[in-house]
């Protein structure tokens, strides 16, 4: 592709992998480029959390699947904008020893040291040498994480060092990772010995300090639920949670106090530190546990670890940090976010970084809460633990509570919960439960409750009773006055739960201050403070938040029962604090009437006016009072409701109930089962039972999508029957009820008590279901003024049954119907015996009243015969006005034979309405059956485009192309994108790839036909243009194609065209633009201005379809004149480079000579082009008479290192044609003397090589184009550092004058440039021979100073080479040997002797 960039090309399954396991470490990064949504990168990482690479591929697939550009070049792009370097060549081992050790360190090995221990980065740079100050810089680049720095410290290391690298790495690696294993181990062992301590050391009652309980001998799986799509989804056990593979990386765990979050993270913490089979966290390398209210303060995760975690073990911060950044499996719980001091602040603590999935974002992380964090990351995962049913409380008793006293003490324990009805509810909460079970089962005196107030004041005697009788020496007058007055405690606990952001958690200080010491230390033993370590030092907390609401409400009773002032509860939300006013209400009867007032006004206060009402155990007629108040009022059920909830509106009807009271309405909220009933009750989705209440007036019943069928709405009305008072059953919008009930199944009661059944469909019509008559029918009073009726085709048939219904009753009533969508629910056959036929097979007869119809559906196929039979039906519609028909892609005939329309439809003047494109509505005129634009008259249409990659439009798109020309309307333009087919025209018409014909368009005003492949011959252009001229007013036509050359006939363009001066254009290369001369048929530029193809022109070897267009769009631009300033021959050229004077592509095509080329660019790797070759390049460049430049650039480009000058074409000397080799071994540039055919440097300036390595694993090519760069390099008289020969086994020829690499056909040349020779031989065993024909070689060498040789055997002593060692000593030249042990020796050059330089090795002995 030609213009002002590439093409750019599809990315293949290979192309993935081969990125992937290059760059895995880096996965994250390279998703971010890609512009991966966060949320999709989590998923990916969970899903793989042991794998980098299939990360990494996974994340490439998503990428390549949604991206709107999947190409190569984007990739790249992103390659590049992290600065990787994927086109290192693979440096696989090759059968030699040790050869590993000595190359240098490549990109990929790099990012792959980065990625493996990323952590240890500090630790990798210290055993490389790198100075502490370097590695402190590197730490200070912001937003740097561990794979980052990693991968700076190894770029930093290989700036400096001169020692073989992989050797010195593998060696440092190993070090690393040794050090890496131990802080692993001591880490896991400490942690695990501090869960240890906290789940050996379970209180499930506080005061009993002397009984301890480990976790897994007390924990029971309460009810979990998952939020899914908006909906609460149950989940089979906790562990779910962990294992979900829908969640992301972040879970959020909600649960109200005492719902066992702290108890599950304690839970996971025993699986994991007792290697628990089975268990989510078994394989888990690190688990971090932290209780968020300890870290108030603390900026750092790492620090928390260490003073919360590891206070006892000599490990550093950092050490820390470095093993959770290098380990694969961490996974991180965060206990209590709701009790995080810091939870609001806006500081950029580790903990909010987290939560924000700003930091850890490969790891797993839970958090517990009561309520969602006010900021946290919205793809979070939502988990939440509804506590304790019938089956975890009976498992509590037999595990924990009893023990092995048997079934009758386990009967015991559950009578006295059955003798407490009150705390059912409330032993739904795990942590109350457990101390219910403890103490029923303990106390023989445990008694009946009316409240939970009662229980919580019972259980707080037995706090004081149980501390009492264990210090009997003690003053225990004292303690006496304790226990009653504690006034100071409550207020400290209502001042802290009142503010704002809560204080659940004082200073020792502070709350010495407060009490008193003596009142602090008694609480601290009573077990009901607690005093916990934290960041600032020692901080006491109430043993549970139930516990801080408790002494909290006697201090709200004593306000409440004075001046009141309700502001003080400004911060005190119910939803968050519901036991502080339970716990108040039940305290104090005075209080209580001011805070049910205060909550009745607050929005759903309601339903905690409930929950504080029976916590009354005071004056009954005021109780009563406010009972009768409330039932005077609608009492709702909801789904959002939580059971405690739902359970106490129970109560309050059961208490109606019995004292008579009338209940005005029960609504049942989206909160009944599947069910409906069971035994004689109502079942909600809770579990609850809703036994019949003998007051109740009226039951609501609503329910998005509630099904109830004939049976189960029998058992609705036989609960029904039982409510004596019920006057009224309301179903609402959202349920589906069956369309009759047989009366013999109908309650007799039921009929006599005329009972009003009532179905409200939700749009203006309410039914009542007549029960002597055994059907539904719409009361006189109920009749709407007008009705819509939508019909969709996801409804069941049991809707559509009650929409036909509805329709049928609306016309039987003369209801107006003003509207009736179907929205693609017609059959394939439309109509059938005069009735509309759904895709049900239930059939709509006509409606007398119906006004209006509309017929929605995409891709829905409206024939003429079919569309006969919808007006016929519209006809038999007796009040009908208009008939529309919505949607794009649906096919509606061009036109209905105007005898076929019923005569009637025309008397009446029915509109029959089409919206088509671009908001245009079309009406169909009924005299003549022909559409004609409705409105002003005054409609345009747009573009219409038809695209090869959407196929299913095209029938659409022509059919209302052709009604808008039918219809007179102005269409601006139809754009035919690679959809042409390869015939072009068919009988007159454009032919489509998919079959379809487009007729000409007498209103079409520009045509455009773009396809790379499309090749357009003289003959289909004469084709094309005879379309064109049948098109009235076509003004343009534009192509962007593969058009001929040559001339068009003249006498073959329509005269139609000539008169009306139709352009006909040629989008070329560039923003190169033609115009076909109708007058000559010949292709000239268009426009005033000078033309030139200013853009660089590809011919890609990726993209060899559109080599074709692109020659002969140089072709045709050379013909015209139009300069073109670059052609790049990007890896297309063939091994033969040109033919017959041409470049010759790989493609088989050929590229002539172009007059007006300016500079041509071959950039194409592992090409050969010898100097035969390269003399027929510079030909074909004579011949391109404008060529001002020619330029060579491509790693494995072998240039032939000179030419002969007398064959080099005089005219481009004479010219000064630049001829360029670019960016070659070292990045270095050439230019060609054409007078001398030699390589020089360009220009002024230092140029000089560095190291230069020839390997053994390399390709042969790699290393052909390595020594032809060294020779070059050392023709143009550039310094050349150093060149390493790794296991080659070079051997050098009789007179010195090259090395042959023996395990290649290839040899080294004289370098006279060359400063430093090494040849890197590990296991060979060299004679005096090969000796001295490498020092042989080296004194051909002029400039070379040191001659290594490493790790080979060489004989003792060199002799026979006196000439060339005087050479070499009179050059100062130092010859130097590593030897298999790494002793290093020097080459004595005057006797030949290898020796032990003894002023070096004193020092070496010294040191």
């Amino acid at each position: 592709m030609s213009g002002k960039r590439k093409k750019e090309s599809a990315v293949s399954d290979d192309d993935l992998r081969d990125l992937s396991s290059k760059i895995a470490g880096l996965w994250r990064f390279l998703g971010r480029e890609l512009k991966i949504p966060q949320q999709t990168l989590d998923r990916i990482g969970s899903n793989n959390p042991e794998d980098v690479t299939a990360k990494c591929y996974q994340s490439l697939l998503y990428w390549r699947k949604n991206s709107a550009n999947p190409s190569k070049e984007v990739l790249e792009d992103a390659r590049r904008a992290m600065n990787i370097d994927t086109e290192e060549r693979s440096d696989s081992s090759s059968d030699g020893q040790g050869d590993h050790n000595v190359h240098p360190v490549t990109e990929q090995q790099r990012l792959a040291s980065s990625s493996e221990k990323a952590g240890m980065w500090r630790y990798l740079g210290k055993e490389l040498h790198i100075p502490k100050s370097v590695l402190d810089n590197i730490d200070m680049k912001p937003s740097r994480e561990a794979v980052n720095r990693c991968h700076d410290v190894l770029c930093q290391w290989e700036q400096t060092t001169s020692e073989p690298p992989r050797l010195v790495l593998k060696q440092a690696q190993q070090k690393v990772n040794e050090i890496y294993t131990e802080l692993e181990k001591k880490l896991t062992a400490a942690l695990k010995m501090t869960y240890r301590k906290q789940y050996d050391a379970i209180q499930p009652i506080p005061y009993i300090r002397d009984r301890l309980y480990r976790i897994d001998r007390i924990f029971v799986e309460g009810g979990v639920k998952v939020l899914v799509a908006g909906s609460w989804e149950r989940l089979t056990s906790y562990q779910d949670i962990l294992t979900d593979k829908r969640a992301t990386l972040l879970r959020v765990i909600e649960g109200d106090p005492g719902y066992g979050k702290s108890t599950l993270a304690l839970e996971f913490a025993y699986d994991w530190g007792e290697g628990v089979k089975g268990s989510p966290v078994e394989n888990v390398r690190i688990l971090i546990i932290l209780r968020l209210r300890q870290l108030g303060g603390v900026q750092s995760i790492y620090q928390a670890i260490k003073w919360f975690l590891l206070s006892e073990e000599n490990v550093q911060v950092s050490d820390i940090k470095a093993v959770i950044e290098s380990c694969h499996s961490v996974k991180i719980i965060l206990d209590g976010h709701d009790e995080y001091p810091d939870r609001d602040s806006e500081d950029q603590s580790d903990i909010r970084k987290i939560v924000m999935r700003e930091m850890f974002q490969d790891l797993n992380v839970s958090l517990t809460t009561r309520y969602l964090p006010k900021h946290y990351d919205q793809s979070a995962r939502r988990y939440k633990l509804t506590g304790f049913d019938d089956r975890a409380r009976d498992e509590y008793i037999h595990k924990a509570v009893v023990g092995d006293a048997g079934e009758q003490a386990v009967r015991r324990v559950k009578q006295k919960l059955k003798d407490n009805p009150i705390l059912s509810d409330l032993c739904d909460v795990p942590l109350i439960f457990v101390m219910f079970a403890h103490m029923a089962h303990e106390k023989k005196d445990f008694r009946k409750f009316k409240s939970v107030t009662e229980f919580f004041r019972y259980m707080i005697q037995c706090f004081h009773h149980h501390l009492l009788s264990k210090m009997r020496d003690t003053n225990v007058g004292q303690m006496r006055r304790f226990e009653n007055d504690h006034a100071s405690l409550d207020q400290m606990a209502f001042d802290g739960l009142s503010k704002e952001h809560q204080q659940l958690s004082w200073s020792v200080e502070e709350v010495r201050r407060q009490l008193g010491d003596d009142c602090c230390e008694y609480y601290v033993r009573l077990g009901i403070l607690i005093k916990e370590e934290v960041a600032s030092g020692v901080e006491i907390r109430f043993y549970h938040k139930l516990f801080c609401e408790w002494f909290a409400a006697h201090h709200l009773a004593r306000l409440s029962a004075g001046v009141w002032d309700p502001s003080v509860l400004e911060y005190v939300h119910p939803y968050d604090l519901q036991y502080l006013y339970r716990f108040t209400c039940g305290l104090s009867q005075d209080s209580s009437e001011r805070l049910i007032n205060y909550l009745r006004k607050l929005p759903g206060g309601d339903k905690f006016t409930i929950l504080c009402l029976l916590e009354q155990t005071g004056d009954h007629d005021k109780f009563m009072d406010v009972v009768r108040d409330l039932c005077r009022e609608t009492l709702e059920i909801s789904n959002d409701d939580n059971k405690l909830m739902q359970r106490s509106t129970l109560q309050l009807l059961e208490i109606a109930s019995s004292r008579s009271v009338p209940t005005v309405c029960l609504h049942l909220d989206r909160c009944l089962s599947e069910a409906i009933t069971t035994g004689g009750n109502l079942l909600l989705n809770s579990g609850l039972h809703v036994p019949p209440f003998s007051t109740l007036e009226t039951i609501e019943i609503t329910g998005k999508g509630l099904n109830i069928p004939e049976e189960k709405m029998v058992g609705v009305l036989a609960y029904a029957d039982k409510c004596d008072e019920l006057k009224e059953l309301k179903f609402n919008d959202g349920c589906l009820l069956p369309l009759t009930v047989p009366a013999a199944r109908i309650p007799s009661s039921l009929k006599t008590r005329n009972i009003g059944v009532r179905y409200d469909r939700g749009h203006g019509l309410v039914y009542r279901f007549d029960l002597g008559a055994d059907q539904w029918v719409v009361p006189e009073s109920n009749i709407p003024r007008s009705l819509n009726v939508t019909m969709k085709a996801e409804d069941s048939q049991l809707e559509q049954q009650w929409c036909v219904q509805e329709l049928n009753l609306a016309s039987a009533a003369g209801i107006p119907t003003s509207c009736l969508r179907i929205d693609g629910c017609l059959s394939e056959g439309f109509t059938a015996g005069g009735n509309l036929l759904l895709n049900s097979g239930l059939h709509m007869p006509p409606s007398s009243t119906l006004e209006t119809i509309e017929i929605t559906g995409e891709g829905l196929d409206i024939p003429e015969e079919k569309m006969i039979g919808l007006l016929a039906f519209t006809e038999k519609c007796e009040r009908l006005k208009k008939l529309t028909f919505k949607w794009e892609q649906l096919l509606i005939p061009v036109s209905v034979p105007a005898g076929k329309i019923p005569p009637s439809l025309k008397a009446r003047n029915i509109g029959v309405l089409l919206h088509s494109l671009d908001d245009l509505v079309y009406r169909l005129n009924l005299i003549k059956g022909k559409w004609v634009e409705h409105g002003s008259g005054a409609a345009e249409i747009g573009v219409i485009g038809l695209r090869s990659v959407n196929q299913d439009g095209h029938e659409w798109s022509i059919r209302e192309l052709t009604r808008a020309s039918a219809a007179g309307i102005p269409i601006s333009c139809l754009h035919l994108d690679r959809c042409v087919s390869e015939a072009v025209t068919a009988s007159g018409n454009i032919l489509l790839n998919s079959g379809l014909h487009v007729p000409p368009s007498s209103t079409l005003e520009k045509i455009e036909i773009t396809g790379e492949d499309l090749d357009i011959s003289e003959q289909k252009m004469t084709e094309l243009l005879a379309y064109a001229g049948e098109c009235e007013r076509l003004e343009k036509l534009t192509l962007q194609c593969l058009l001929p050359l040559s001339a068009i006939p003249a006498e073959q363009i329509p005269p139609s065209l000539k008169t009306r001066n139709i352009e006909v254009l040629l989008h070329s290369l560039g923003e190169l633009v033609y115009h076909l001369s109708l007058t000559q048929g010949k292709w000239v530029k268009h426009g005033s201005g000078t033309a030139r193809i200013g853009d660089t022109v590809y011919l890609d070897h990726r993209e060899q379809d559109e080599h074709k267009r692109t020659v002969r769009e140089l072709t045709r631009a050379a013909a015209a004149g139009v300069p073109t300033a670059c052609l790049q021959l990007d890896g297309c050229l063939s091994k033969a480079v040109t033919a017959g004077g041409n470049l010759l592509l790989n493609s088989g095509l050929h590229v002539p000579p172009s007059s007006t080329l300016e500079t041509i660019e071959i950039t194409q790797a592992r090409l050969d082009i010898p100097e035969e070759k390269m003399i027929g390049l510079l030909a074909y460049a004579e011949k391109c008479e404008k060529l001002r430049k020619l330029t060579f650039e491509g790693k494995h480009l072998l240039i032939p290192v000179s030419v002969q000058a007398e064959k080099i074409p005089p005219s481009l000397k004479t010219r000064n044609i630049e001829v360029l080799l670019l960016h070659s071994l070292g990045g270095l540039d050439y230019n060609l003397k054409l007078i001398e055919g030699k390589w020089v440097k360009p220009g002024p300036g230092t140029a000089r090589i560095g190291r230069i390595d020839l390997y053994s694993s390399n390709l042969q090519d790699e290393n052909e184009w390595r020594i032809r760069e060294l020779t070059r390099a050392s023709t143009a008289g550039i310094p050349i550092a150093r060149v390493d020969i790794d296991h080659c086994s070079p051997v050098a020829d009789q007179s010195g004058s090259s090395l042959a690499l023996s395990r290649s056909q290839l040899s080294l040349p004289i370098l006279s440039t060359l400063q430093e020779l090494r040849i890197v031989d590990e296991g060979r065993r060299m004679d005096n021979t090969e000796v001295v024909g490498i020092l042989s070689y080296t004194a051909h060498c002029t400039a070379v100073k040191d001659l290594w040789f490493w790790y080979q055997t060489l004989p003792d002593r060199v002799h026979g080479a006196e000439s060339t060692l005087s050479t070499l000593r009179s050059r100062n030249v130092s010859v130097t040997w590593q030897d298999p042990r790494l002793t290093t020796k020097y080459l004595n050059l005057s006797t030949g002797q290898w020796e032990l330089d003894r002023r070096r090795r004193k020092v070496c002995l010294i040191s």
